[in-house]
């Protein structure tokens, strides 16, 4: 725990090395001193088929999922450095965005 998931059209991960991607999100997630380095999980979802509004722009969306415990302070702060961080990656792509969802102690399973 924490889990980032990157929903991005195929093209991100063909502009850059998905590795160097992951790794932005986990360097980023890591420097919040949120977590632990090693519960920190990245994995990216390219799609080739998809739409966005009525066209086809290009995209990135991390579904972020957390254990419940931190502030909402906190989870706006993740939210926008990411978001940055992958802006200054990736300045050419419209839509960058970000959610978190925290789990559950009580119903979360490991």
């Amino acid at each position: 725990m924490p889990h980032f998931v990157l929903d991005c059209s195929q093209t991100v991960i063909e502009s850059q090395c998905p590795e160097s991607i992951m790794q932005l999100v986990y360097k980023t997630a890591e420097s919040t001193g949120l977590f632990y380095p090693a519960d920190i999980k990245v994995r990216i979802n390219p799609f080739e088929l998809y739409m966005v509004g009525n066209s086809k722009e290009n995209f990135i969306h991390i579904f972020a999922n957390i254990m419940e415990g931190r502030t909402t302070e906190q989870k706006a702060n993740l939210s926008r450095q990411i978001v940055l961080e992958l802006k200054a990656m990736f300045p050419e792509i419209p839509i960058i965005s970000i959610n978190i969802r925290d789990f559950e102690k009580a119903t979360y399973c490991n």
